[in-house]
């Protein structure tokens, strides 16, 4: 196994060859079997144990044993305790998701803080048939039967290619010792069900049902690369990127055979789960949305609009004194005295100085806003109905910011000025006020 092991990994990482590495070990066959082939090899490795405190004593037990190990062997170790149940309990998380989102985060902050390049868990075939069926009975897409990645980002699993069975033999073979951990033989867990129950019977069924099954991976995993391949190019014909917002059009979109398939796989990494809802809105009324936790889907009309989430304080107000000539958050601005109007554009406004009172106030719209529109000799309008005219989507409407004097609004940022304070032939002072 082990020259089989160096080939693998020489073959698949070569760039691994200069690298710091971390493994993530528990005391666990699997990361003791992966610590032991990659002393054998000329990489400069360190391990990291996380102790999550779910097991009592037997846990402090795994924590002593590879510290142990670690002395004895001259392996420079980290290691850190988490309150698992606590912090699964504060965010309403189930203990496996806590023990990831923890794991996880310690390991890329230790990447950062002692300069190592990757980290290396010790994922199997086997882990990888687990997460298949699981991945398989709650439904899934094509990504979701493609199993674990070889490699995510700076987390690099070299035993996936490697049985469990593999792994025991070469463990006995080499007179390693591991812990068990007695949540293992547990059926508490699906994971377990599946590795106790399941996968016996499929193996029984066929003695190289797991060769087969990774061959058949293989042949998803270039089924889902195709994939990617023609999303990208649809893509790039049914959307456009605005700012931080993607717009998708969608008289393009509709004439795809199976749009349905391309948003699931343009939109799948915004974390939207209601997929129903979504292809709905392909057809749906002209303001509806869909959301996740942190991004919106809007129908706009003719566009679905995908956007960041971002939290409308209508009480956010910014105020402009008198000897600023220049402003630069929330909007940049520039403010000037001029002779005369030269320019005739909503990203500027030309206003009699001796109108204006400072400071000048910037703020966010409120229901009810209304004012006077330049070139509609006084009559007054809602800000609402602007909007309405001017065919905003409620993402651009969220994103407009009024210019006011004494509470009066002074210009509808970069969509109309008010009429009440024009520059007329008796004006002494023009004042510019441009948006930059």
């Amino acid at each position: 196994m082990l020259s089989k092991f160096q080939n693998h990994i020489v073959n698949r990482f070569p760039f691994l060859g200069d690298k710091k590495l971390f493994l993530a070990v528990s005391g666990g066959l699997d990361s003791m079997v992966l610590l032991h082939l990659l002393q054998q090899l000329p990489y400069e490795i360190a391990v990291l144990h996380c102790n999550f405190q779910l097991r009592g004593l037997e846990s402090f037990g795994d924590q002593d044993f590879i510290q142990n190990y670690c002395q004895n062997n001259n392996i420079e170790i980290f290691t850190t305790q988490f309150d698992t149940e606590a912090f699964a309990k504060d965010y309403k998380l189930s203990t496996q998701v806590a023990a990831r989102e923890l794991r996880y985060s310690w390991f890329y902050e230790l990447l950062e803080t002692e300069n190592f390049d990757y980290i290396l868990t010790a994922h199997h075939a086997d882990d990888n048939l687990e997460t298949f069926i699981i991945n398989l009975s709650r439904g899934t897409g094509l990504e979701g039967l493609t199993g674990i990645p070889e490699q995510n980002d700076k987390i690099i699993r070299p035993l996936l290619p490697f049985s469990r069975e593999e792994i025991l033999q070469y463990a006995q073979d080499n007179a390693i010792e591991w812990r068990e951990d007695s949540s293992n033989a547990s059926n508490k867990y699906l994971r377990n069900k599946i590795r106790h129950d399941l996968v016996p019977i499929l193996k029984e069924i066929n003695p190289n049902f797991l060769s087969a099954f990774q061959k058949t991976q293989s042949y998803l995993q270039e089924s889902q690369e195709m994939v990617e391949d023609a999303s990208i190019m649809v893509y790039q014909q049914v959307a456009k990127e605005v700012g931080d917002d993607i717009h998708f059009d969608l008289n393009q979109l509709k004439k795809l055979p199976n749009y349905h398939s391309y948003l699931y796989q343009w939109l799948n990494e915004f974390g939207f789960l209601a997929w129903n809802d979504i292809y709905d809105l392909v057809d749906g009324q002209s303001g509806k949305q869909v959301l996740s936790e942190e991004f919106r889907l809007l129908k706009n009309r003719e566009t679905l609009i995908l956007s960041p989430i971002s939290v409308v304080d209508e009480s956010e107000e910014y105020t402009i004194e008198e000897n600023e000539s220049e402003v630069n958050f929330p909007l940049k601005l520039k403010l000037c005295q001029v002779d005369d109007i030269t320019v005739d554009s909503n990203k500027a406004i030309f206003v009699d100085a001796e109108k204006i009172r400072f400071p000048l106030v910037l703020r966010r719209w409120k229901e009810g806003d209304f004012f006077h529109p330049f070139g509609m000799g006084g009559k007054s309008k809602k800000i609402s109905k602007l909007f309405k005219d001017e065919k905003l989507s409620l993402i651009e409407k969220e994103n407009v910011w009024l210019l006011c004097s004494e509470g009066q609004i002074l210009w509808v940022v970069g969509l109309r000025q008010d009429e009440r304070f024009k520059v007329e032939k008796a004006s002494n002072t023009i004042l510019k006020i441009q948006l930059q």
